[in-house]
């Protein structure tokens, strides 16, 4: 089937549209299309927020503005937006600015290349995986400059644990994708999808590597910067993290991108382990293109609302706990995944054999990293509460002895 792009221009140009016009309104319509749905879905990711997490913690949520409160996040729009934007004294005027227009800009690129059904997808390029990793590098600069420009210690120290958290999570979170590309022998999305189109989900890629698929979502939840890995907004520790100085609409760009960042992650995911737009009636003439975004999207706010649960439920990590359950458990986990499978795959076995085997080895993978996380839970709820054991006991509440 041809892409979206290519039907448009093939249109155009048979209706006497030079060539170069056709090519120059078929991205101008895709770009278009990026900058309207993505705040449309925002919109949509902080409602859904808002009411998942009352309902978690037995409350209402917003429901005045609009019917179940589902014009209350366009209130917020209006009033950031008649916020006025304050300069701190002596920022960096360049950095200061620019970091949110690029966190933005960072997240938005993103969605040039996560399909929606057969056909439909920005840019189905050969590198689709290695783009979504190496354009998430952009919202790491936009929070350092924030953290720079800002000319403030705190919003400097959150800028310096964004390298620390980001950049750490970054790799294990490229390994547990690497290990789709290995299996599939591909990094188009579109491909991504097509091969994982078996009878009633059985093909996908959750079912055959699910210790992949854990560690993915474990990853993009500290990517995204979600609970329990917010740690870039400790309010208790750095007061709002990076974007401490920030004010009006330059302050709400910032969770723009966050809402944003988690649900192109969750869209990420649905694309490589759930299937994509795979599922009953795809197929068929007419009625198969909107069943397809459906089950696309149907999946990925799956994922979303999974995280929002996860935000929801569980604490904030100390620091160290983030960064040691990163080193010491994730890397080594997805490097001996990724070095497990690549033998396999080199094997000259049949196909039902490597699954398998490629199967058992996620499962040792899980088993091993459950086994780690409540080994260091049962060990930090052990733990005294002093950092250490003082040599004297005087100036303590002990009663001393006749």
């Amino acid at each position: 089937m041809a892409e979206w792009y290519q039907v448009l221009m093939a249109a155009l140009v048979g209706a006497g549209v030079p060539e170069w016009i056709a090519t120059a309104i078929a991205l101008l319509v895709g770009v278009t299309a990026i900058g309207l749905v993505a705040p449309l879905i925002a919109l949509i990711l902080v409602w859904l927020l808002r009411k998942v997490i009352s309902r978690i913690q037995d409350r209402i949520g917003p429901n005045r503005v609009g019917r179940f409160g589902l014009l209350q996040t366009i209130a917020d729009i209006v009033k950031l937006l008649s916020k006025e934007g304050i300069n701190p004294s002596r920022a960096d005027f360049m950095a200061y600015n620019l970091a949110p227009i690029l966190s933005v800009f960072g997240v938005l690129l993103l969605f040039a290349v996560v399909p929606v059904t057969r056909g439909l997808i920005g840019v189905d390029i050969n590198v689709g995986v290695l783009y979504i990793v190496a354009l998430g590098s952009i919202g790491i600069m936009a929070a350092l400059m924030a953290g720079w420009g800002s000319n403030n210690k705190y919003a400097l120290l959150s800028g310096f644990r964004v390298v620390a958290q980001l950049l750490s999570y970054e790799i294990p979170l490229v390994l547990s994708m690497l290990a789709v590309v290995l299996y599939a022998g591909t990094m188009r999305f579109g491909e991504l999808a097509e091969q994982q189109g078996n009878f009633l989900g059985l093909g996908w890629y959750v079912f055959l590597m699910p210790g992949a698929a854990l560690i993915f979502f474990v990853c993009a939840l500290a990517e995204s910067e979600q609970t329990p890995f917010d740690l870039l907004e400790a309010e208790s520790e750095l007061i709002a993290g990076f974007h401490i100085e920030y004010s009006g609409m330059r302050f709400a760009m910032f969770f723009l991108a966050q809402f944003l960042g988690g649900f192109v992650f969750a869209w990420v995911g649905a694309a490589m382990f759930l299937g994509g737009w795979q599922g009953p009636g795809v197929d068929l003439p007419g009625i198969g293109g909107f069943l397809a975004a459906g089950y696309m999207m149907l999946k990925t706010f799956a994922i979303y609302l999974l995280m929002i649960w996860v935000r929801g439920t569980f604490p904030r990590l100390r620091v160290d706990q983030m960064m040691s359950f990163c080193w010491k458990i994730l890397v080594p986990l997805t490097v001996g995944l990724i070095s497990w499978q690549m033998v396999v795959q080199v094997l000259d076995l049949p196909t039902p054999v490597i699954a398998v085997l490629v199967l058992v080895g996620n499962l040792l993978v899980m088993g091993i990293g459950l086994y780690a996380v409540g080994r260091a839970i049962r060990q930090e709820g052990f733990r005294t509460k002093r950092a250490f054991t003082p040599d004297s006991l005087i100036g303590t509440m002990q009663p001393v002895a006749e």
